[in-house]
């Protein structure tokens, strides 16, 4: 005759606390890894997330993306700011290591381009005053093959308010033409190589010997914190990756000259 085992009703829970408990403590370490900040203040998780989209799609979709990205509960902010200059990086070491070659690295920098685009296209400006609203030129030297940084930097000037122009790999005197035309209040070097570095300087030197009225002048980037005293090197007026520092000198300046 066959009897109920008296022990099984407590063996088999124990059983099952001890799989709950695994369970929970794998669910409790995916969650912290989740949760990972690099060091910029970017999430891991969604950065490797955008690393994989970008290079791994055939039918690429940049809004499917941003959508996807949602779930990760980040602002278009965040993105342009944090994870999309993070995910370029990410490339750079994927290449720098071999693990991507260069045609792939070139493809996911675009569509992390294209991403920024459309970020873009959603943000809302701070209010600012009409009568006193700032020009800033970036500008990626003659020559450069890296321009995610600056419409990173574009995007972030615009969100602040500021009127934004892009001058991409124009020579040192269509620039002066332009900053005499245009007359930005602020102009933005984006350097990622030292042969940028080099261009930039000349730039500068014009700039300051032919223009009768000289925007604030800023260098950022790559390259901008590997040389010691770049500012003495370059002759500009600072050295930042952050628009708000630029946007805080200029405000300052033209407060300084009685032009606010």
């Amino acid at each position: 005759m066959t009897q109920d085992d008296p022990f099984g009703t407590t063996r088999r829970p124990y059983g099952r606390s001890c799989d709950h408990e695994s369970l929970a403590g794998e669910v409790i370490s995916i969650l912290k890894d989740r949760q990972a900040v690099c060091p910029s203040g970017a999430r891991q998780v969604a950065v490797d997330y955008l690393v994989r989209a970008v290079i791994k799609r055939l039918d690429f979709d940049a809004a499917l993306v941003l959508e996807e990205l949602s779930t990760y509960r980040l602002t278009h902010d965040a993105l342009i700011d944090l994870h999309i200059p993070k995910a370029a990086e990410q490339l750079g070491a994927l290449w720098m290591t071999s693990d991507l070659d260069f045609a792939t690295v070139t493809v996911g920098s675009l569509r992390l381009q294209s991403l920024l685009g459309i970020a873009a296209h959603g943000l809302t400006r701070e209010p600012v005053d009409q009568s006193n609203v700032l020009h800033a030129l970036v500008i990626v030297p003659e020559a450069e093959q890296h321009f995610l940084g600056a419409s990173v930097v574009a995007a972030q000037l615009r969100r602040l308010g500021c009127d934004v122009s892009l001058a991409i790999n124009e020579g040192s005197e269509q620039l002066l033409a332009r900053v005499e035309y245009d007359r930005p209040d602020m102009a933005l070097f984006s350097c990622a190589r030292a042969a940028g570095l080099e261009t930039i300087c000349g730039t500068v030197k014009k700039i300051r010997q032919k223009s009768d009225v000289t925007p604030v002048l800023a260098i950022g980037g790559a390259y901008s914190g590997v040389t010691k005293s770049i500012t003495e090197q370059t002759g500009v007026d600072l050295v930042t990756n952050t628009a708000k520092d630029v946007v805080g000198f200029t405000t300052k300046r033209k407060k300084a000259l009685g032009r606010i």
